[in-house]
């Protein structure tokens, strides 16, 4: 079992424990999805792997919180960035848009000439550690420049 998988666990049993019901849920979730992700994989997850489960999750519960505000539903949308904070807590730390910029500035130098060759290129320097689409838009802004 990863170290992460085995902190997530360790942390539900504290919020069951301290009968914290939307954390214990939201852990239980989460912990849910990594095995079924780990039976999807026929191997047990790494951290990268338990990461992706994580911001998958995020994702999810990201375009719940947009879908509830454009509804007017501030309640469940409130609960949802919630989920969201306590979700990323579990992330490492995120890596500044400077070094994204540079990283990207780097593999046009390298001769990548579009969004896909850059995302190509940069994407797995990040992996876990920044969101696809902030490297796109930081991708799509310097090529821009460049023309």
């Amino acid at each position: 079992m990863s170290d992460l998988m085995a902190r997530l666990q360790a942390d539900m049993n504290a919020a069951r424990k301290a009968l914290n019901k939307p954390a214990t849920l939201l852990l239980g979730t989460i912990i849910a999805d990594a095995r079924n992700r780990s039976i999807e994989l026929r191997r047990d997850l790494t951290d990268d792997d338990v990461i992706d489960v994580l911001r998958r999750g995020i994702k999810k519960r990201r375009e719940s919180v947009d879908m509830y505000t454009s509804a007017k539903r501030t309640e469940l949308a409130e609960k949802e960035q919630a989920e969201v904070t306590m979700l990323e807590a579990y992330l490492p730390a995120a890596v500044s848009a400077d070094e994204l910029r540079a990283a990207v500035r780097a593999a046009i130098a390298g001769g990548a000439a579009n969004v896909g060759a850059v995302m190509g290129k940069v994407m797995p320097q990040f992996k876990g550690r920044a969101e696809g689409g902030t490297i796109n838009a930081i991708a799509r802004e310097e090529l821009a420049r460049k023309e």
